[in-house]
């Protein structure tokens, strides 16, 4: 079963709402669902949509074509009536709408009514929907009137009541006058204890299993959603939440808390992060961990602010003046963002770098349910000097020149020993010097750092054979879609593998060498307009790829997008 729900209407109306009730009801009924949106970046009218997927096996990508679509206005019947399979249908509200047709697959729900006559509010048009939605199904009903007991319970009991009521209302009509004129029927199926979680989400969790303990941010999307679900866990999770008065302070914040010793992590947007590169730099002379999250959104300037885009992998690489140590991760999936910023963490403090974690409005945004986190592996390390590492130290040296490049770092106010830094370049003690000879030392010893990081690469993944007519190269959240294109193509016994990017810095060259010496056809998939990671590739390994799909109007890959760039 694999079916494909789109809900389609103006800012203010509530896809966000029905769409997320609706993506929870079928994941306790044991499917695997798949959510993505589009939204315009107004607070009311123009037009957004909330898709869902449902499935009976684990789905990572939108699909091109829907069965039902759910229209709280005209404009999403003439948007996306086309995108309609066969035997597919349409919920309007008759009402309302000028341009729906009556006819097979047509459904006229009187929305607003019966929110008015059974909620008392035009408001409750979001549960009769839901409601909606479920009648023409089939579907049980008892999974959305518990869905709202739980929404609803802490509030008065009459808005408690008036969901359920408009619930059951437009569940009857549905169930009443169109339950046998629409073929697809599915039920719930046994439970099963997955999390519905979209990829900011996943960020924030992950830094709170790494023990983030200060979070400093200005709202900016795709980015904001982690800063607002950090802000709620304060209490729980005995961490500070700062709404910092720009990008700027909200990146010194962090480099002054790491100084004293928390795990500190910002996140911003690409306009946001252009402000952010001065202090950047300082996290780099200073040798001060830092975590910083950039998701993407399509620019240049303000852009497309609610859309998405994969148009930064260079700016973030060479971002700041000078030259320091960085890494970069590239997560693909909710799974890959909470673990990798986990690791960002430990990564931050071993070397003691800024560590960037590059996302975009698409994996922000898209909820999936997974498999719950598995913690049992995941540890703290904060890679701190101790007293007793230092115990026959006279003077500490925060800038210690040693063979790694990593100086042993102390907590000022935690020690005796007095730490001393500085944003003007410095001797091995901390204080600044003009000196050329040291000025080489002290470059040569951020440059060092580079031998671990290089050795602690996370390498790509690699999935398909080995031996491959067709190798599709993507990073980040190009992820689902390419695994779902890989899968399709060798079921049809072609011979396709995918190569995928969950770090791009330091580049892992040697592997991908190896990788690409056993493909004949390789093509690199990329949401930007250049074909950013092709230059990455060309510039780090001399390979060049035989064909780019690019895409950059704002909107995510599909599975038949590509096929169609493939010509396959």
């Amino acid at each position: 079963m694999d079916f494909s729900i789109k809900i389609g209407g103006q800012a203010g109306q509530g896809m966000q709402t029905i769409g997320a009730i609706l993506s929870k009801i079928f994941s306790r009924g044991g499917y695997h669902i798949f959510s993505n949106q589009d939204y315009q970046s107004r607070i009311r009218g123009g037009h957004n949509f909330y898709q869902i997927r449902i499935a009976a096996a684990p789905v990572s990508a939108p699909d091109d074509q829907i069965d039902l679509l759910l229209a709280l206005d005209d404009l999403s019947i003439t948007e996306h009536e086309f995108e309609l399979r066969n035997g597919g249908g349409i919920i309007y509200d008759g009402s309302k709408s000028k341009s729906a047709k009556e006819g097979s697959g047509r459904f006229n729900i009187p929305l607003e009514k019966l929110a008015l006559t059974e909620g008392g509010k035009k408001v409750f048009v979001n549960s009769v929907a839901s409601g909606a939605a479920l009648g023409l199904l089939n579907y049980d009903i008892s999974p959305l009137e518990t869905l709202l007991y739980e929404s609803f319970s802490k509030k008065k009991p009459e808005m408690l009541e008036s969901n359920i009521k408009a619930a059951r209302a437009g569940y009857r009509f549905a169930q009443d006058n169109y339950s046998q004129q629409f073929a697809h029927k599915f039920k719930p199926g046994p439970a099963v204890p997955r999390m519905v979680i979209n990829g900011n989400e996943a960020i924030a969790l992950g830094a709170l299993a790494a023990g983030c303990n200060f979070f400093a941010a200005y709202p900016m999307t795709p980015s904001t959603s982690i800063l607002v679900y950090l802000a709620g866990k304060q209490a729980q999770f005995n961490i500070m939440v700062e709404q910092a008065e720009d990008e700027i302070a909200a990146l010194n914040m962090i480099l002054g808390a790491s100084y004293a010793g928390a795990r500190a992590m910002t996140a911003t947007s690409g306009g946001g992060f252009s402000l952010m590169v001065e202090a950047l730099s300082l996290a780099g002379i200073t040798e001060t961990p830092a975590v910083i999250v950039l998701a993407q959104r399509p620019g240049p300037a303000t852009g497309l602010p609610t859309r998405t885009e994969q148009g930064e992998l260079l700016f973030v690489l060479h971002a700041g003046h000078g030259e320091f140590a960085r890494a970069i991760f590239t997560p693909g999936s909710s799974e890959e963002a909470f673990y990798l910023t986990q690791k960002a963490f430990n990564l931050a403090d071993k070397y003691q770098i800024p560590v960037l974690i590059l996302t975009d409005q698409y994996l922000a945004d898209i909820y999936r349910n997974i498999e719950p986190f598995d913690l049992s592996s995941l540890a703290i390390d904060r890679h701190l000097a101790t007293e007793e590492d230092l115990k026959d130290v006279r003077e500490y040296k925060r800038h210690q020149l040693t063979p790694s490049g990593i100086s042993p770092r102390l907590i000022p106010g935690r020690t005796e020993h007095v730490v001393v830094t500085d944003s003007d370049e410095h001797t091995e003690d901390g204080h600044l010097t003009e000196d050329l000879d040291v000025r080489v030392k002290m470059v040569d010893k951020r440059s060092r750092k580079y031998q671990g990081l290089a050795g602690a690469v996370i390498p790509p993944v690699l999935d398909g054979p080995a031996e491959t007519d067709l190798l599709l190269i993507g990073w980040g959240s190009t992820y689902g879609v390419i695994k779902e294109v890989t899968q399709k193509l060798n079921a049809e016994g072609k011979r396709v593998s995918q190569l995928h990017f969950p770090q791009l810095w330091p580049f892992p060259s040697e592997r991908v060498v190896e990788i690409f010496k056993s493909a004949t056809r390789k093509v690199i998939i990329e949401n930007n307009s250049t074909g950013q990671l092709a230059w990455l590739l060309r510039a780090e390994t001399g390979l060049t790829v035989d064909e780019k799909i690019l895409k950059y109007d704002g909107r995510p890959f599909t599975v038949n997008y590509i096929r169609g760039a493939l010509k396959l």
